[in-house]
């Protein structure tokens, strides 16, 4: 299999990829070493995950550097990335301890009650190109300190940094035996789907987890998918500051080429405030470098899937052929690479592509609104249920539009931002399941309940 260069679109790397005989053979080591791996200290499995975060970030350019040639982010985007995913080795040595330990939850003279949660045993990790580091992590670093042995399968857009993830995690300490690496495309994802995992953990396109879900469903054993979205943001006419809010939501919908599944991919504004708010994201998208990852200025490089380009390029057309305008951009950029320009359109509406269908690239639609109860309907009108934003400066009256919408995450006056405080989960087309939080500490455990009778 060939890695390829975004931006130059020449092979940079080739790899074998995996077999059914090698797969199985992973499995069987899987088998094999987790049974020692889940009868280890909890303290013992989250030491060697701090150390793993110390061997990343002591070795953040070389990794950064691996990152941006094979998926094009931009080098301080690829910085950026390594160092925030830091945040969940952080929420894992604070609290797995708390929430991985037995709980007593009832006790009389004859009677005791408690819950032991026990690791799922091996899971499959079907893991996304675009935030390996932060999705990877999401998964296999919380797998992995429940005490779950973990065949991981990063994407094929970004093999090489899963590869060298995987041996800052053997320098760690982490056994082979409870860490292997499935190299190739989508046939060896359906090949994982296909052998006997007790859980799948998969981060990708609303398409594909829906054939992940269809082909496990036999199979009983816990599934969960982070999927799309088509995030909405939603910007008051009580904004305190229009030209602040515009380069907020400028950055939120741009930034690693909008590649992202929170990116926001559709802007409502109030219309007595519409016109101001356009001129000042146009001023501030305009202002984005473009061009070479390599380069400290860059902000735009190319996409990661030379097949996204036909998409982007689709909803330009459609949008323009029903009366979209575009303000800025509106082409593919001619050289080697993946590169469109960042494009924005205004004169949108909900019969157009663009308001509708995921984009995951550098495109996005500003539509005009009169009331919060317009803005709360289009916000709906869609099958996905990831995030949406609110900017203004009444918080009150920002939570009465948050509340009435139906995604797993909700942004006052911020946007395109994850912790792992609290749950990353997606609702409707956006996914099953949650990650993050205490609950995607838990996901991958399953509790046992005790009655003792003494």
């Amino acid at each position: 299999m060939n890695i390829y260069n975004p931006s130059t679109n020449t092979v940079i790397a080739t790899v074998k990829e995996d077999t059914d005989q090698t797969l199985q053979k992973k499995l069987q080591t899987l088998r094999q070493g987790v049974a020692s791996w889940r009868t280890s200290s909890l303290s013992d499995r989250i030491d060697k995950i701090k150390t793993f975060g110390h061997l990343v970030r002591n070795d953040i350019e070389n990794l950064a550097a691996l990152l941006t040639s094979e998926t094009g982010k931009p080098i301080q985007q690829a910085r950026n990335e390594i160092r925030g995913a830091q945040n969940r080795i952080d929420h894992i040595i604070q609290n797995a301890s708390p929430w991985l330990s037995p709980e007593h939850i009832y006790h009389n003279d004859t009677i005791s009650e408690s819950i032991r949660y026990e690791p799922l045993g091996v899971i499959a990790n079907i893991s996304a190109w675009n935030f390996p580091y932060n999705v990877g992590y999401n998964v296999f670093l919380y797998a992995l300190a429940a005490g779950n042995g973990v065949l991981y399968k990063p994407s094929e857009y970004a093999t090489l940094t899963g590869q060298a993830i995987s041996h800052k995690l053997y320098q760690a300490g982490i056994p082979e035996e409870v860490f292997q690496v499935g190299i190739g495309g989508a046939s060896v994802g359906q090949k994982l789907l296909e052998m006997n995992f007790d859980g799948y953990f998969f981060t990708g396109s609303h398409h594909t987890g829906q054939k992940i879900a269809t082909t496990l469903a036999p199979k009983m054993v816990p599934v969960q998918m982070e999927l799309g979205g088509k995030d909405p943001l939603y910007v008051m006419d009580d904004v305190a500051d229009i030209k602040q809010a515009a380069i907020n939501a400028a950055e939120g919908s741009f930034y690693n080429a909008g590649q992202s599944c929170c990116a926001i991919e559709r802007i409502y504004v109030s219309e007595s405030i519409y016109d101001e708010f356009i001129h000042y994201f146009i001023e501030e998208v305009s202002s984005y470098p473009m061009g070479d990852p390599t380069k400290e200025s860059t902000f735009i490089g190319p996409l990661t899937r030379a097949e996204q380009l036909d998409t982007i390029e689709d909803q330009i057309t459609d949008a323009v052929d029903q009366g979209a305008t575009i303000m800025i951009g509106g082409r593919r950029v001619s050289s080697q690479g993946y590169f469109h320009q960042p494009t924005v359109l205004s004169n949108v509406n909900h019969t157009m592509k663009v308001m509708k269908q995921e984009t995951f690239g550098p495109l996005v639609g500003i539509q005009k609104v009169r009331s919060d109860e317009e803005a709360v309907d289009l916000m709906s009108d869609t099958p996905y249920g990831l995030t949406a934003a609110v900017f203004g400066s009444d918080e009150q009256r920002a939570l009465a539009v948050l509340n009435k919408v139906n995604t797993g995450t909700v942004y006052w006056n911020c946007c395109d931002r994850v912790s792992p405080n609290v749950p990353w989960s997606g609702r409707k087309n956006s996914g099953i399941g949650s990650t993050l939080g205490y609950q995607g500490i838990r996901a991958f455990v399953q509790p046992k309940a005790y009655h003792l009778k003494h």
